[in-house]
This record gives structure tokens, sequence and C-alpha cells, in this order.
């Protein structure tokens, strides 16, 4: 995930920091030197570095921070609010239109996406906004651009108007924004056409189809892995065109996150939308307080919430935490857990959702994702007997699932050791008064 190196020296920094009894001016500028190498580490521009850091000074004066007995907290206040404002504060939002479709145009370098991405914003748009969305083909250059996005507005579950290549881009723009008013559209993406590099032919061309639908949203496709060349192609769409903001995709990638942290403040022009996989459902809203809490280390809560709302069922959770308190809980229970916490995403993905989290090396993110999938396969290989009296499997029974699983005696054990903890740990929760976790509790 990009950020992961620079939230790790920013941890650093902020532990150094809370050493510290006082803030002078000698421990701020070493802090602010340090923050200015992990910034220019991460590619993001020098000279948005250079007003990032005077701003954060400045307000540290302001609010009196070296005169603090305890200045940590407030000095990683300032630095999460400056963060905040680099990202693009509130301005993330989309402008909708109350009586009327919103249009929204998207544009872009071929080859950057496009058409994927305006599938995954309908997506969201149908299913998490709950808006009634109609796609619009207007690239009939890109030879099967047409039929790719026919084939994703069908899998998408929405609309989509479309004249194949055999009229102007223009005309099928005009077209689609009629039907979109008759037809009483909550939303319109229009997909248009990208070229190898920016030329005037293309700038001209999206320049009549904003002056004749008049879109409220010019969407800008970057991506993250680009670095500041995406900021470079955002300056120039942006001059050309009036872009209201920008889609970052790839941002689940090995980016250092420099593109994110440059392109509001260079361009003016604020990311709504973040590209985080490649599944139709990988696209985000973007929360610049958020991401920059998440930078600093410091979790993202609402957006745990927000993704358990989405993808746990919450029948399933509570019947399943009824039968741990009660006592009733079998390995297929188990099996069951394990795969909703998968629909979450990866563990480390999670991990840095929650605040205060321990730091977990690669390594052992790996070895547990490999585990749960070991267990998957070992609870499979059993019995339905098995599975909900595990207290009858003994050696030769092991010995079956091991050949059937094609694992170990060792890891069968594992599996119902790990049952065990499980059980004994709801075990504590009901005997505990006002319930809660137990000290003692430890993570899968």
């Amino acid at each position: 995930m990009a950020f992961e190196a620079l939230t790790e020296k920013f941890k650093r920094i902020i532990k150094t920091i809370k050493g510290e009894a006082r803030l002078s001016e000698s421990n701020m500028d070493s802090m602010l030197k340090e923050i200015r190498v992990a910034l220019l580490e991460a590619d993001v521009n020098y000279k948005v570095i250079k007003t990032f850091l005077e701003r954060i000074k400045e307000k540290a004066i302001g609010q009196k921070v070296y005169t603090e007995l305890n200045p940590s907290e407030m000095l990683v206040k300032i630095v999460n609010e400056e963060l905040t404002v680099l990202l693009g504060s509130d301005q993330s939002e989309l402008k909708y239109n109350k009586n009327k479709p919103t249009i929204i145009m998207l544009v872009g370098l071929q080859g950057s996406g496009k058409t994927t991405t305006a599938a995954k914003l309908s997506y969201l748009m149908k299913n998490k906004l709950k808006k009634k969305v109609l796609l619009a083909a207007c690239d009939i250059y890109r030879p099967g651009a047409v039929e790719q996005l026919k084939q994703l507005a069908s899998k998408v579950g929405v609309d989509i108007y479309e004249k194949g290549t055999s009229d102007s881009p223009l005309n099928i723009a005009k077209e689609a924004k009629v039907k979109a008013y008759d037809n009483h559209y909550d939303v319109l993406i229009l997909d248009t056409a990208g070229r190898l590099q920016i030329d005037e032919k293309l700038m001209d061309e999206l320049k009549n189809i904003k002056a004749l639908v008049e879109p409220e949203e010019i969407l800008l496709l970057t991506d993250a892995m680009a670095g500041q060349d995406s900021v470079n192609v955002a300056k120039t769409f942006n001059e050309l065109l009036g872009l209201t903001g920008t889609i970052m995709s790839k941002l689940d990638g090995d980016t250092r996150g420099g593109a994110a942290l440059s392109i509001k403040e260079v361009t003016g022009v604020p990311i709504k939308f973040i590209g985080v996989g490649e599944k139709i459902e990988d696209l985000d809203i973007f929360y610049p307080n958020r991401m920059a809490s998440r930078i600093l280390g410091m979790g993202d809560v609402l957006t745990l919430v927000e993704e358990v709302q989405d993808k746990i069922d919450e029948k399933e959770a509570k019947k399943a935490a009824n039968k741990m308190i009660n006592g009733k809980f079998t390995l297929d229970d188990m099996l069951a857990q394990l795969k909703q916490v998968q629909k979450l995403g990866s563990l480390g993905g999670l991990l840095k959702l929650i605040p205060g989290a321990p730091s977990v090396s690669k390594e052992q993110l790996a070895q547990a994702e490999k585990e749960m999938k070991n267990f998957e396969v070992i609870i499979n290989s059993m019995t339905l007997e098995e599975r909900t009296n595990p207290e009858i499997i003994k050696n030769s029974r092991k010995i079956r699932i091991a050949k059937g699983s094609g694992k170990t005696a060792a890891d069968i054990n594992r599996v119902l050791k790990k049952y065990e903890q499980s059980k004994e740990m709801m075990k504590q929760m009901k005997n505990r008064k006002g319930g809660g976790l137990p000290p003692n509790f430890r993570a899968f």
C-alpha cells in the first residue's frame, strides 16, 4: 500500500518528539529536517515540502507549542491538520445536482485504465451511494473500447448509451445527456477518448464535449505509480480543461505516495476517488482527513467501520457470536468467521486502519495469510461430525485429515488449538462483568 515507508518514518519522528520534556527551537528544527527528508524520499514535490514545513512551524509558534509541558500531542495535531490541507481538506466531495442528472466527464491518457475506472465509478455510485447511473461510450477510437465498456456495464448492472464507432463523440455525449434527463438518471458518466500523449486534437475534442454537455465534474484519472509525472499531466489537463478533481489509481501498489501529497498543492485540483485494487469494487471515496491519520500511523476507524458494514453479514456475525457465548461454537462457525474476515481484505490493510496496531513485518503478515488459507483447507477436509464435535478428532482421524488436505498432523493440531483458544476466550468474555475482551486476548 502507498505511504508504508512514509508512515514508518512519521511513527519514528513522533516517538522521538514524545520523548522530549519540552519542545525547543532546536529539537523542532531537527524534527522538521527529518520530516523534510521523509517527504523527499516519498517523492513529494520539493516546493510543496517547503510550504508544508513553513506552515507547521508558523502554526506551532502561533499556538505557543514551545511553552507546553507536553507538546507532542499538539504537534501531532498540527502535522495532521496540515497533511489534511495538503491532501485537499473538504474539497474531495462531488457536487451533485438535486433535480437533474449530475454529469461526470472522465478524462485521461490512453492506457491509464480509464474505461475500467468508469465502470468502477459506476459500481460505487450504484452500490454505495445508491444512484441510478448511465454510462456513455464516447471513446470511438481505441479498438474494443466500446465493447469493453458494454461488458463492464453489464457486469456492474448499469445502463449504457453507445452507438458503436459510427457517430462522433460529441453527438454521443449530447444524446446520452438527453437520455439521462428523459429517464431521470442521477448520474451520467462520460468515458472519453485518451491519447498516448496530450495533443491539440484530443484537447479540442474534450473542450467541445465540455462546452456541449456542461458537466458538473471533470475528473482526470492519474496513476500514483507515475509519481510527479502524474502531477504534471494533471497540471496540463487542468490548464486546458478546468478539472474539478482527480481519481488516483494504484494506491494499493508499492508506490511512495508523493503524487497524492503533491497534486492538490501544485495544481489546485483535489483527489476525489482512489483506486485500491483491480476488482470492480476497488474504488473508494477519498477522505483527506482519514488518509492523513493513516499516514501518521493513527489508524482510520471510520473507514474500518464502513468496511465492516459493507462486507460483513450482520445476521451471521450475531449468530456466530451467540453460538460462541453459549458454548455451541463449531469448526464450521470458525471457518465462517475466517471467511468474513477475508472479505475485509488483506490483514495488512486492516491493521493500518486500527489505531495503535502493532507493527507487523511483511513476512509475519504473509505467514498469517497462509495460516488462514491452511485452516480453510484443513476444516474442509473434515467430516460434518468432526467439524461439529472436534473432540472426537484423535490420531487416526488426524492422519486421514492431513492426507486429505495435503498438510501435516502438526497443522491439524494448530487448527484445533486455535479453536480451543477461541472457545476459551468467549467463555472468559461471558464470565467477565460488563463483557469486553479478556486481558490475555490475542488476535488471530
